[in-house]
């Protein structure tokens, strides 16, 4: 497949545009990206895109050298490169998009930084955008263009399906760790066919606080879902009430494994018998501390499909049955 397609890496995972150039069966674009000695940065595409479709695939996390900031740069600049070398059309895809959270102002004279993000790729020379399972998908509403929202949990579900074909004697139960995962929860429970529940928290400053009083997960396995794990303080205080009620085994389901420290000390302690991901970051170093206790998920395929589709002037939103847009 070529077809005047072309897929670009940004420096943060350049392992994961492999796997998806490889499975569309296109080469990988190379480019050059340095540093100047007062930090700034410079890219070059090593090829031409003249009158070509590019994708730029860039996961928005702290990895290579690179910083969360940096990332966001080194994207708008691939983005200004691909349009002065008169790409037909540029589409950035974001396994994840960072400042997803900042999706509103919570204090006077916040930023909405998400939108400004946003509005920055725009402002650079983006025709579309496409992320997985952002925090708010109704951000999509601040790009003036085409924004395709993904998700993974067609991926994650098979995953939990195979655990719970292997253990069929066991109980599940699917959890939501906040308010903001209970529709999430609600969707997997009914994948699954097995029931939902939520455990409330309430965040004083820095500190979680839970009631522990939770009733209905006693000998059973409890699978928590989030779309993200950050620095593991929700979850693992999510699996403490857990144990705490008596539940047999913990299991978590995540798109984004952020993991800022000290994310994988707590889990490495925790109660939570297995975790599972996808590949939107890069999670070596988690895997390789954590052991079994850690899968990871390949999304290379998820996103290769779409691409496929917004190459040909396909439908997105059909791979998903229109659940992407729930």
């Amino acid at each position: 497949m070529d077809d005047g397609l072309k897929i670009i890496s940004g420096s943060i995972y350049p392992e994961l545009a492999e796997k998806i150039a490889q499975e569309l069966n296109v080469e990988l674009v190379s480019n050059e990206s340095k540093r100047f000695a007062n930090t700034e940065q410079y890219v070059r595409i090593g090829k031409s895109v003249r009158g070509d479709k590019v994708f730029i695939i860039q996961s928005m996390a702290e990895r290579n050298g690179y910083n969360v900031d940096e990332s966001v740069v080194e994207t708008m600049l691939l983005i200004d490169a691909a349009k002065r070398a008169s790409a037909s059309e540029i589409t950035v895809v974001l396994p994840y998009l960072a400042y997803g959270r900042q999706d509103r102002k919570a204090r006077g004279r916040e930023p909405i930084s998400a939108a400004a993000i946003i509005r920055a790729f725009q402002s650079a020379g983006a025709d579309r955008l496409v992320s997985i399972d952002m925090h708010t998908s109704q951000m999509q509403a601040v790009f003036n263009g085409p924004f395709d929202h993904l998700t993974a949990e067609p991926e994650l579900q098979k995953a939990l399906k195979k655990i719970i074909s292997q253990n069929p004697n066991d109980q599940y139960v699917v959890v939501a760790p906040d308010a903001g995962g209970v529709k999430t929860a609600e969707d997997y429970a009914l994948a699954l066919g097995i029931p939902a529940l939520h455990i409330p928290k309430v965040r004083r400053g820095d500190e979680i606080t839970r009631d522990h009083a939770i009733e209905g997960v006693e000998g059973k396995t409890a699978i928590i879902i989030d779309d993200m794990v950050d620095t593991a303080g929700t979850l693992v205080s999510a699996a403490e009430v857990l144990q705490k009620a008596g539940t047999g085994k913990i299991l978590v389901a995540t798109t984004h494994g952020i993991l800022s420290d000290p994310a994988i000390e707590r889990l490495e302690s925790s109660a939570i018998d297995k975790m599972i991901v996808t590949n939107s970051i890069d999670n070596k170093r988690a895997k390789e501390i954590l052991g079994d206790r850690f899968e990871i998920v390949s999304i290379h395929g998820l996103i290769a499909n779409a691409i496929a589709r917004i190459n040909d002037g396909g439908s997105v939103s059909e791979m998903f049955d229109g659940r992407n847009y729930k």
